[in-house]
């Protein structure tokens, strides 16, 4: 099949002009698909808040840690990547699929250049399967219907929201996606989730959290330990519980506290 057209029509919808998350946090990463705005964003909010590069880094590895554990001893072979973001290295289909050939990953984003990034490396083993929506948080229906094309929702599965409720401000909106999307999935099933906290650096993480909404860019928002452990009511969190990214399960990395915070929790 020829991408080519639809690669044209998507790339037509990109602003290069107005900062984006995605690509922001290529930058962070030390990606090269990022613009000058992105570039620009991320070197003010790192002029005063120089962790936010350990903080990338360490919500990458928080990823690869927990689809290792649950692709291995928890058994799950279906995952649900809500807010993908550019791929880099060891995204979620090639760490699940290195654990379990026949893991089947959907990846949802609603950016013109993740998704032809998406469409050129998210590939997969013969076994398995990777597919990719272009949708957005705020319309779970949507995502859980084109999801079902390549995932069974009949059998356990995870839902991965690293990095991307935090751009749903409403709480009670926030709250109803995060229930939507559990209901449509069955026992066995986990929540993983990622999002920035003001639990360290606070005066640095609202200066940033500012900067950014003033920019134009896709309003943001920190929300304490507390208000994200809510969205776990009703399941059992994993230990450690809701930690810094850099301590859940740490395998030899560096540990320092960062203003990402975390969880895992198990549908029973």
């Amino acid at each position: 099949m020829n991408d080519a057209p639809q690669n044209s029509e998507l790339l037509s919808r990109l602003d290069t002009s107005v900062a984006h998350s995605a690509r922001l946090w290529n930058y962070l990463l030390g990606g090269k698909d990022n613009f000058a705005a992105d570039r620009e964003a991320a070197e003010q909010v790192l002029a005063f808040m120089p962790e936010l590069v350990q903080s990338a880094r360490y919500n990458r590895e928080f990823l690869g840690r927990v689809v290792r554990h649950l692709a291995g001893p928890a058994g799950i072979d279906q995952f649900l990547d809500i807010g993908t973001g550019l791929p880099t290295a060891n995204n979620t289909h090639e760490v699940a699929q290195k654990t379990n050939p026949a893991a089947r990953i959907v990846y949802v984003d609603n950016d013109p250049m993740v998704l032809v990034h998406a469409r050129a490396l998210l590939t997969s083993t013969p076994e398995g399967a990777t597919d990719y929506i272009d949708a957005d948080i705020r319309d779970p229906e949507t995502i859980l219907q084109n999801a079902a094309r390549t995932l069974d929702f009949e059998r356990p599965m995870a839902i991965m929201l690293l990095g991307i409720l935090n751009f749903v401000v409403d709480d009670a909106e926030a709250a109803a996606i995060v229930a939507k999307l559990l209901d449509a999935v069955p026992e066995g099933s986990y929540l993983v989730m990622s999002h920035p906290t003001a639990e360290v650096h606070r005066e640095a993480v609202e200066r940033a959290m500012q900067m950014w909404n003033s920019s134009g860019s896709a309003p943001i928002c920190a929300r304490t330990p507390a208000a994200i452990s809510e969205y776990f009511e009703g399941l059992d969190v994993l230990d450690p519980g809701f930690v810094t990214v850099s301590h859940w399960r740490p395998d030899g990395n560096d540990e320092a506290v960062v203003t990402e915070w975390c969880g895992v929790g198990h549908k029973r």
